[in-house]
């Protein structure tokens, strides 16, 4: 088995998409990579950052092509790194799950995400690791898009900041402990 592993957290670069429901990906990396004192630099289709924990070594990268293409900056570092699919997790923002929760599926479809989609479609697979980030579904017929690329409300922001902290402790589980054993445990949550 690999020792290294392959974190991508989707979301849209610019300043106008900061911390929206989108970028949740993002958010997540950022704590992970503040963490482990492991700070991003801009590298080809993403910004990256890498650290050490129990042995294995983690790459997170922010992809730089926007959500629709993100299949692009993943395609590229799984092969530049000779990362395993299996050892590729994918951070992603999903309505169907209520705000709070996480899943994590060893594969599965992209449920309309386009950021999932593109990664699908360029890898060849839908057989690849995915946190999925739950962000509600607390909008209006027609207001999706609005709802996706906003801000999070004032009343969310305290169960935002606890579920961050709970996918971070995922992603390492993942790593450390295997796909198998972070289900049995974050799933449940």
């Amino acid at each position: 088995m690999s020792s290294k592993f392959l974190i991508v957290g989707l979301g849209n670069i610019g300043v106008e998409y900061e911390h929206t429901r989108h970028n949740i990906g993002f958010d997540i990396l950022n704590r992970l990579s503040a963490n482990h004192d492991a700070p991003f630099s801009s590298d080809r289709y993403a910004s990256i950052a890498r650290f050490r924990t129990k042995g294995r070594e983690l790459i997170l990268i922010k992809p730089s092509t926007y959500m629709n293409l993100s299949g692009k900056a993943v395609q590229y570092w799984i092969q530049k790194e000779k990362i395993p699919v299996l050892n590729l997790l994918v951070i992603a923002d999903d309505l169907a799950l209520p705000l709070g929760t996480i899943r994590i599926r060893i594969k599965g479809g992209s449920g309309g995400h386009n950021g999932l989609a593109h990664i699908e479609e360029t890898i060849q697979t839908q057989a690849y690791p995915r946190l999925r980030f739950g962000i509600g579904s607390a909008f209006s017929k027609g207001t999706q898009v609005d709802f996706v690329l906003g801000h999070w409300r004032e009343e969310e922001r305290d169960i935002v900041e606890k579920t961050i902290t709970k996918a971070s402790e995922a992603i390492l589980s993942f790593a450390t402990a295997g796909i198998q054993h972070t289900m049995n445990i974050y799933n449940a949550l």
